[in-house]
């Protein structure tokens, strides 16, 4: 339940602050984020560095592809490949050193047709992977908090 809250919770806080966050922000859109958000002091350190967040996602795709609100949407996917951009893409918003080379999320997402209630279900997986890796809540929080803005474009059928 407390998932659910803070999915939904950041969401909403991503459509009532995201402009103004972004307005105040003084790092340039990268493709790992359009909405320029500066991590939390520690959040790669946290995540166990490269090593953490590379076994953070292979657990994730793999529970991802197994959930049946949202797996059918990555059955012709390769695994390890979505795993590897997904690891750069959340280890450059922590701070650490990767850099996601990746197509913008807008541009990945325009044809997948994905809804709200996948999208949510994709964020109770990652917090499932989270919770199962041992990350602490305020730590988890502190990544959805930079990856919730990413639902204005992740989010194509409305």
């Amino acid at each position: 339940m407390k998932h659910l809250i803070t999915a939904t919770a950041l969401t909403l806080f991503a459509l009532a602050s995201g402009a103004t966050l972004a307005q105040s922000m003084k790092p340039a859109p990268s493709a790992a984020s359009a909405y320029p958000v500066a991590p939390a002091a520690g959040l790669y350190q946290a995540f166990g560095e490269e090593a953490g967040i590379r076994s953070l996602m292979d657990d994730f795709v793999v529970r991802l592809k197994a959930d049946p609100r949202i797996g059918d949407q990555f059955t012709d996917t390769n695994l390890n490949n979505l795993a590897k951009s997904l690891s750069d893409q959340l280890c450059q918003l922590s701070g650490g050193p990767c850099v996601y080379k990746g197509p913008d999320m807008k541009t990945a997402h325009a044809d997948r047709d994905t809804t709200r209630a996948q999208f949510n279900a994709l964020v109770e997986v990652l917090q499932q992977s989270m919770d199962a890796r041992g990350i602490p809540f305020t730590r988890q929080n502190q990544m959805l908090a930079l990856l919730a803005p990413m639902h204005r474009d992740v989010i194509t059928v409305r």
